[in-house]
This record gives C-alpha cells, structure tokens and sequence, in this order.
C-alpha cells in the first residue's frame, strides 16, 4: 500500500512540474525559474489537496464524474493563483494564461495520474503472476 501512495505521489509531482514547465515554455506571460518550479510544484501540490478535500468532504456530498472533473479543474486554477502569489519563480499575467496553463497542468496531470495508475496494476500482475 505504502508502494501504491508513493507511486501515485511520485506520478502527481512529476505531472505538476511537467505542466508547470509546458506552460512556462508554450505561454508567453507564464514565466518560472528552476528553483520556481521546485517551489511551485510543491505548493501547487498541497494547495490542491487541500481544495480538493474542502470541496469533496464539506461542500459537495455526493459528486458525480463531471463534478470531480469540474472540481479537479477549478482547484488547479485556485492552487495556480495561489503558486504565483506566493512563489518568487513564477509569474503569471493575464486572465488568459491563467486559463490556458490551468489546462496544460490539469491534462499533464491526469496524464501523470493514469500512468500511475498503469504502473500500479502492472506492478499488481507482476506480483500474482509469481
């Protein structure tokens, strides 16, 4: 189970720099330093796992598929903000960046979260098959 955590952390990580590094070079007002990503990338985590929680345990009772893709979005863009007022490595102008990088992460992410996921139920097989 530890192995499982650690995999799924590992994957969300990567998938957040990934995106914070894409936005950085695809956007014009998206800028970051190497240490500015370090830093993002660990703030943008926590934030959005505390988001995430509040909406999911204290707002919204019984979600569906589109309510968690809509909050998955929606507390992507709220760690976003967040990142750029608190870390000196980044910045962000304009309402439109804002919205383009909060795509880019969120795709990188999920994309991160299903390759996890992959390698979690290889590593699975793997294991019963022996």
């Amino acid at each position: 189970m530890l192995v499982r955590w650690g995999i799924r952390l590992g994957a969300t990580l990567v998938g957040i720099a990934v995106g914070i590094v894409l936005s950085a070079g695809l956007l014009d007002d998206f800028d970051v330093t190497t240490a500015g990503v370090v830093w993002a990338t660990l703030l943008f985590w926590i934030v959005h796992i505390v988001v995430q929680f509040l909406a999911l345990r204290v707002l919204i009772r019984q979600p569906s598929i589109a309510l968690a893709g809509l909050l998955a979005l929606a507390s992507t863009i709220i760690a976003l903000f967040v990142v750029n007022l608190i870390v000196d490595g980044i910045s962000i102008s304009g309402a439109g960046t804002y919205v383009l990088a909060t795509l880019i992460i969120w795709a990188c992410t999920a994309v991160a979260d299903v390759a996890g996921g992959a390698l979690i139920r290889s590593r699975r097989r793997e294991r019963l098959a022996t």
